[in-house]
């Protein structure tokens, strides 16, 4: 059996003034009961007595049931609404508006008022391993959805690299709400899915490098040099992943990245000593060229004649002199040197 793909339309209706109705109705209302007092005074035959009952009706029921299409959006909010269990539309522009009143609000991490369930219990659960990843601007009873931008900071993560190193990661996720059906109606939670999918794609894209170059090879892509790509790559597989939530990925950044405590000193050894031999081969290239260039200018000038054994014992004693990590002691020699 096939499945079938959900698909869901955003439709922004424009629904009517909230504050003419406001008037109106409120206008409507007053009048009925001030007929209804009239009607229960002079009442005397069956004309006034249907009177008496259209004016009670709206006055007592369908005038306070017009009341509840009333809508107030707010600057960065949308309202997604259902009509009897069926998508109806979205409000995006803020203002006062009246909609059918029989519509609902729906927004998945706000509280049912049937059942008393916080659906954000379960990002709660989430944000356990997350450090509270999502704004808390959404918690409550309101059934409005923002669309302002949204930060995620999950939690550093322990993941292992290319080669198997366990590094500690943190990364910040910056996104919006763009299409308010879908992370309504495709996804339980859209937060909850944003945190879940963030740590999936982090280790995932994670384990495809190492964290420093470790072969030689200075054009190898790594964590640590090559930030940009791979913040680029996490972004990009996050994308893929949210957009059946119809959200939309802005920027990705590693925030943290080190080895795991249980490395790190091993590590640190590592990189001392790499720097050690960097700084030895770069005094011993110094050193070697300021030999030839002794050697170079006592033969320009004819200073000393020395064979090959002597020039040797004075290689040997220069570069002693220019590698050493200690200042040469100076032996004067008073004899001749043959």
């Amino acid at each position: 059996m096939e499945e079938k793909n959900l698909s869901f339309e955003e439709k922004v209706i424009k629904p009517a003034s909230g504050l003419a109705l406001l008037v109106v109705n409120t206008i409507l209302i007053l009048g009925c009961i001030a007929v209804f007092v009239l009607s229960i005074i002079y009442t005397e035959g069956t004309p006034l007595a249907v009177l008496l009952c259209v004016t009670s009706l709206y006055a007592y029921i369908i005038g306070p049931i017009l009341y509840g299409g009333l809508k107030n959006i707010q600057p960065g909010e949308a309202l997604v609404l259902t009509l009897f269990g069926k998508y109806y539309g979205t409000i995006k522009k803020e203002g006062f508006y009246w909609v059918n009143p029989f519509c609902v609000g729906v927004n998945p991490l706000s509280v049912s008022p049937w059942n008393g369930v916080n659906v954000m219990i379960a990002a709660k659960t989430a944000a356990q391993t997350a450090e509270e990843p999502m704004s808390k601007k959404t918690k409550g009873t309101s059934k409005k959805i923002s669309l302002k931008t949204m930060t995620l900071n999950n939690k550093q993560q322990k993941i292992n690299d290319q080669l198997g190193n366990p590094i500690i990661v943190g990364v910040v996720v910056t996104w919006r709400i763009e299409n308010t059906v879908k992370a309504v109606f495709s996804v339980d939670n859209y937060e909850e899915y944003v945190s879940i999918q963030c740590d999936s794609v982090l280790r995932n894209v994670i384990r495809l490098y190492p964290y420093d170059i470790a072969s030689g090879d200075e054009d190898e892509r790594t964590l640590r040099g090559s930030s940009q790509e791979v913040s680029d790559r996490i972004r990009e597989e996050l994308q893929e992943c949210l957009d059946i939530a119809g959200i939309r990925v802005i920027e990705a950044r590693i925030t943290n990245l080190s080895y795991a405590p249980e490395i790190a000193a091993a590590m640190l050894q590592r990189q001392q000593a790499s720097a050690i031999v960097d700084a030895r081969k770069m005094i011993v290239d110094g050193a070697v060229g300021m030999v030839e260039m002794a050697l170079s200018k006592l033969n320009e000038k004819d200073i000393v004649n020395l064979d090959e054994e002597r020039k040797a014992v004075m290689v040997s004693n220069l570069l002693v002199v220019l590698c050493g990590n200690k200042e040469a002691q100076p032996v004067v020699n008073s004899g001749s040197l043959y």
